[in-house]
């Protein structure tokens, strides 16, 4: 028995390139970002490394690595040439459940352990911030910096 397909979904569509079926199943925003993420080596198919030109088919397995998290291998279902609604397009493809619990554990080590750099809010001082500091430095109530360090080489 056949999955059924829905009707913009062409069960066997003439030629699709990689690039735009990644686009189709909405694991990138637009075909140049999946043209981009296989040119740098970060999406495989059945095992080899794929060109954008590359034609998917059905039954296909396609890993990808996207946003510095855990590789993503999913089996390719359909095939699409429009880009649908999420429910739509999750019927392309089938993640293997290796791949969700690989997700799920990373998920869980970011919010276990999140990133030390996340939680910083200030960059360097804004112009606003400069002046502030500039008449702080000019009205002459600076603290004693060297009250600072703890090690003096009276002891």
């Amino acid at each position: 028995m056949r999955a059924r397909v829905p009707a913009n979904m062409d069960p066997e569509p003439d030629r699709l390139r990689l690039d735009k079926w990644l686009w189709a199943a909405r694991f990138v925003k637009t075909r140049a970002l999946a043209a981009e993420l296989i040119a740098r080596g970060r999406v495989t198919v059945n095992g080899a490394v794929a060109k954008a030109s590359r034609e998917p088919r059905v039954g296909d397995v396609i890993e990808l690595r996207l946003d510095g998290g855990p590789p993503r291998t999913v089996l390719v279902r359909a095939l699409s040439r429009v880009r649908g609604p999420a429910p739509r397009a999750a019927l392309l493809y089938e993640e293997t459940p290796e791949s969700i619990a690989a997700r799920q554990r990373h998920a869980e080590q970011r919010r276990l352990a999140p990133e030390p750099a996340a939680g910083y809010t200030q960059g360097r001082p804004t112009k606003r911030d400069r002046r502030e500091l500039q008449r702080w430095h000019e009205r002459g109530s600076r603290p004693d910096w060297n009250a600072r360090w703890s090690a003096s080489l009276d002891d």
